[in-house]
């Protein structure tokens, strides 16, 4: 599950995520200190989770929430109670009291899994691109492409499909990786994998496409990929 928390306090985001590693499930990948920093850390990193504040520098958390043709699961964390019942009227899962007490996080984060369930893989993506209509095999995709909340297939006509790559991530494992933040990759099609800067790793695939990954991202495709 990928958080992004969104505070405009340093020290209360330094808490959040202190709290949140002892839930080894939650990747915090990113934070943000007000609204527009967080819209566009949204669109970059697509998260499962926003732990949100609500009075912040400019617009609160619910002009943010607003501003969304998408919203990620939301969990309020505010010192002030009065926002409860319209923090229920947005669909947030839960509402937390600073500071924040780690029991009641880890029963917010209860109801964030259940909320996001498992889902069933796929093997086939429903593509439609003005009147025409068809389905495409996944077998046949080496690439998956972030495009904010939509995903492009790099197989020839580039079609796109209205889901984030988030959504595909969850829907695909363990045929594609996720090998960058805007990158899913279908491991059966890499040609080659070759070394990358700062102990990253590049993947070749088929036409020479090369997709670099992080060092993180590479000790995650080692250890998938070591028997």
């Amino acid at each position: 599950m990928k958080a992004l928390i969104v505070d405009d306090e340093r020290l209360a985001r330094a808490e959040l995520r202190r709290l949140l590693a002892a839930h080894p499930d939650v990747e915090v990948v990113g934070e943000a200190a007000h609204a527009d920093e967080a819209v566009a850390k949204i669109g970059e990193l697509v998260p499962d989770l926003l732990l949100l504040d609500i009075q912040m520098p400019g617009r609160d958390g619910f002009e943010l929430l607003e501003s969304l043709d998408v919203a990620p699961s939301v969990i309020f964390t505010t010192a002030f109670d009065a926002h409860a019942v319209r923090a229920f009227e947005v669909s947030a899962l839960d509402y937390l009291l600073k500071p924040i007490d780690p029991a009641r996080l880890a029963d917010a984060l209860r109801r964030v899994r259940e909320s996001l369930g498992p889902l069933p893989s796929i093997d086939r993506l429903f593509v439609r691109d003005g009147d025409r209509c068809w389905f495409v095999r996944l077998s046949e995709v080496g690439v998956i492409e972030s495009e904010g909340n939509y995903a492009r297939l790099e197989i020839p006509g580039q079609p796109m499909v209205a889901r984030s790559l988030a959504y595909l991530e969850a829907r695909l494992q363990p045929a594609f990786f996720r090998a960058s933040r805007k990158h899913l990759v279908n491991l059966k099609l890499v040609d080659r994998i070759e070394s990358g800067p700062g102990g990253g790793l590049v993947l070749i695939m088929p036409g020479g496409r090369e997709i670099e990954m992080s060092r993180r991202a590479a000790q995650r495709f080692r250890t998938k990929m070591t028997v």
